[in-house]
């Protein structure tokens, strides 16, 4: 007989991480016998674990059906709330265990690539030369895989475009903007030009990011906005190797962030085209989770980040 609501108090009894453990497994494999193959028991033993753990809860976690466990509605929370938990756990475990072998911390740090060219590597020369036994980690990826991998803790923090219209989850602080502009190589025909007509633009191939990331979503706007055809002709990648070698190999078009093709610019490998077409900048800035301290050496990260930021508008405005 299930119960109509648990407590709190009544939790902290009797849930166990091997109950976290059994929910996640559970959640990824759909099935017992892997299931107690992971967890190095038998399989009526996971039956039981189960089947207590959801008298406990008061509600079903998974619903049998003839090949596999799938999960219930309460029970999706229930195994995002585990893996979140077990990964808090993990990283508890790494950390205890670096502190003991004399260790002074990990970071692990997210971020786009427009935040690699410009203010991470100044921050990070600075805390290490603070912190020399601090160890970072840097993840590049997308905006919107950033702010996953923050949500599932797997992140410290990141250096991203803010793009959830939902905000309560992370908190904000902006670092500066991010301007864009059009990009070819020099032998691309309408470098010729001393103004390139927006009309003109969907008839070559693009370099585009993917749909789903802000920089795209940006640019379908401004074809709207600049009533132009949405390219056809394209190539979607988050590699920045990838751009440069495709702007080279041929007459394509790509709309970057400043910070990222001007030393290739200024190195003449690519030319910024002069047209009317403008793509909306954006704040980039530093990301954590709301209401959650953030570690000590996390924040000594974030306050580097952001004199270094301070420093560059400061120094913008006496140019």
């Amino acid at each position: 007989m299930y119960s109509d609501h648990i407590t709190f108090s009544s939790v902290t009894r009797w849930l166990k991480i091997k109950h976290l453990v059994l929910v996640n497994s559970l959640a990824k494999t759909r099935n017992m016998h892997t299931t107690a193959q992971h967890m190095n028991v038998t399989q009526p033993a996971i039956s039981k674990l189960l089947r207590d753990l959801e008298e406990l809860l008061g509600f079903a976690l998974f619903e049998r059906q003839t090949r596999n466990l799938v999960l219930t509605e309460l029970g999706v929370f229930v195994a995002r709330y585990a893996r979140v938990t077990l990964e808090d756990t993990e990283s508890f475990v790494d950390q205890v265990n670096k502190l003991r072998k004399g260790g002074h911390g990990h970071l692990k740090i997210g971020t786009i690539f427009a935040a690699t060219s410009v203010v991470l590597p100044e921050a990070i020369a600075c805390i290490k030369r603070k912190r020399p036994l601090l160890a970072i980690e840097v993840i590049e990826q997308t905006s919107n895989q950033l702010l996953e991998m923050l949500e599932q803790k797997k992140l410290d923090l990141i250096i991203a475009r803010f793009t959830h219209d939902d905000c309560q989850s992370f908190e904000f602080v902006p670092l500066g903007p991010e301007p864009f502009c059009l990009v070819a190589n020099q032998a691309h025909p309408l470098c010729q030009l001393d103004e390139v007509p927006c009309e003109a633009l969907s008839e070559w191939p693009w370099v585009m990011y993917p749909f789903n990331t802000p920089i795209r979503r940006r640019m379908e706007r401004a074809f709207r906005l600049f009533d132009i055809a949405s390219p056809t002709n394209t190539v979607e990648t988050i590699s920045m190797q990838t751009f440069l070698q495709l702007l080279q190999s041929g007459p394509m078009l790509a709309m970057l962030p400043e910070s990222m093709v001007q030393s290739h610019v200024q190195s003449g490998q690519l030319r910024v085209l002069r047209t009317p077409f403008s793509v909306e900048s954006q704040d980039y800035g530093v990301i954590t989770r709301k209401d959650e301290q953030v570690s000590e050496p996390t924040q000594s990260f974030i306050d580097t980040l952001l004199g270094f930021a301070s420093q560059r508008r400061a120094a913008s405005g006496d140019a």
